[in-house]
């Protein structure tokens, strides 16, 4: 296997068995929930979607090419491996500076434009920068050490003047275009779905109106564009000018589904590409074109964000059913109540076929929400999905797993923080 020498407390041993320690030896977050479904009191329709069944009780079975299957503890490695440490932490300081460069490239002439395209970026309100994250990651995955920010007594005043390397400067320029691009599509989203809330706060939408929110985004999107060409590089601007366009392409598959594209778990993957995995896929594979890689690594690092933003929205569709609107920031159950069919209860539909003919009614009528549910709380439809979501984590830890060797710490670090986010991601509960 690959970069496997990288740490020095480490004997020599395969970089898969490193992955087995450091993805494994943290509790099941299944199991956590089996205690707690039935100890817990729980809101009328997450009860009779989790209830007390046995499959929560007794875990998750093992899924073929899973992170449970593949990151097993071995012991003749786990007592001495390093704890991992927090993904986020490790690019903290570029985060800071990311997040400050943001609000000064939204300021708008028009102070109503200027309230609205800030809304999302102002402190304590910009979220978890999941995005930006697995982009600076990855570009020192790639690329080799973290640049080091300046021990000046003056804080700098300009990102470059930061972390000073170009190809840095341009990576991080795809961190902020990302990050555009994902908040415009956010506000977008709130508009066609008549949000309420957002991040835990009012949505844009609830309090300026949908056609101010509209605009904003479009703002964004244009101030995207910008930074977008002043890269000077062509594949780079094609792929996430093509991103946007798999934005409205997933959103107009949701909104315009057929019967029968409802019930298709095909048809459900392909419109969550679009929606969710073809922003973080192509902006990792941009990462790795600016740095100068083969056609080979960038596919890499173009199906790890695949696979991690699938998982992502897997877990997404979960929590929408098993979560509160409390620890998500937004209305729980929020699909179903607008007609979105998701995978668990695509799943459910397998094994109850008569949920079919609810679902082809549609969920205008609240008794067909609570028909719908009482059939989830019946299946394996949340469980399976649970599995899949971490069958798609697993290829992301294999794309990790399959890039050049390498002895840089830094880099090092890096890849093993990639793949602790694939295990966050499929274990978060909001």
């Amino acid at each position: 296997m690959i970069f496997s020498r990288g740490f020095s407390r480490l004997p020599r041993t395969s970089f898969n068995g490193l992955c087995r320690c450091l993805l494994s030896n943290r509790p099941d977050p299944h199991q956590f929930l089996a205690s707690k479904a039935c100890s817990q009191s729980l809101g009328d329709s997450t009860q009779k979607i989790l209830g007390c069944r046995e499959f929560w009780s007794s875990g998750l079975p093992t899924f073929p090419g899973s992170l449970t299957s593949r990151h097993q503890i071995h012991n003749q490695i786990s007592s001495i491996v390093e704890e991992p440490q927090d993904p986020f932490s490790l690019v903290s300081d570029e985060l800071s500076l990311i997040a400050d460069r943001l609000r000064v490239m939204v300021v708008a002439k028009v102070p109503k434009l200027a309230s609205a395209a800030e809304y999302f970026f102002k402190m304590g309100v910009e979220g978890k920068r999941f995005r930006p994250t697995v982009l600076l990651l990855m570009s020192t995955a790639l690329n080799g050490s973290i640049p080091e920010p300046p021990t000046q007594p003056d804080p700098p005043t300009r990102l470059e003047d930061a972390f000073p390397t170009e190809l840095r400067a341009r990576q991080q320029c795809i961190a902020e275009v990302t990050e555009m691009i994902h908040v415009a599509s956010l506000l977008h989203d709130d508009v066609l779905d008549d949000a309420d809330t957002r991040r835990g706060v009012v949505s844009l939408n609830s309090v300026m109106g949908n056609k101010l929110a509209v605009l904003a985004g479009d703002f964004l999107l244009s101030r995207a564009c910008v930074a977008l060409a002043s890269l000077r590089n062509t594949e780079v601007v094609s792929l996430l000018s093509t991103v946007v366009e798999h934005l409205v392409t997933g959103e107009t598959m949701q909104m315009t589904t057929e019967a029968d594209q409802r019930c298709s778990m095909e048809y459900y993957i392909e419109k969550t590409y679009y929606k969710t995995a073809s922003l973080i896929s192509n902006s990792c594979k941009a990462i790795a074109i600016l740095a100068g890689h083969t056609t080979e690594v960038a596919m890499l690092a173009f199906d790890y964000g695949k696979n991690l933003g699938l998982a992502f929205q897997l877990i997404d569709d979960v929590l929408d059913f098993t979560g509160t609107s409390a620890s998500l920031g937004k209305g729980s159950l929020s699909d179903i109540r607008h007609g979105i069919v998701t995978a668990p209860i695509l799943f459910a539909m397998e094994e109850f076929p008569q949920l079919r003919a609810v679902v082809e009614q549609g969920f205008d009528n609240p008794a067909n929400v609570e028909i719908a549910l009482d059939y989830l709380g019946k299946s394996n439809g949340i469980q399976r999905t649970r599995e899949l979501a971490r069958k798609h984590a697993s290829l992301a830890a294999e794309a990790i797993e399959s890039l050049p060797e390498s002895h840089d710490e830094d880099v090092l670090r890096s890849r093993r923080a990639l793949l602790d986010l694939t295990h966050i991601v499929i274990t978060r509960t909001k």
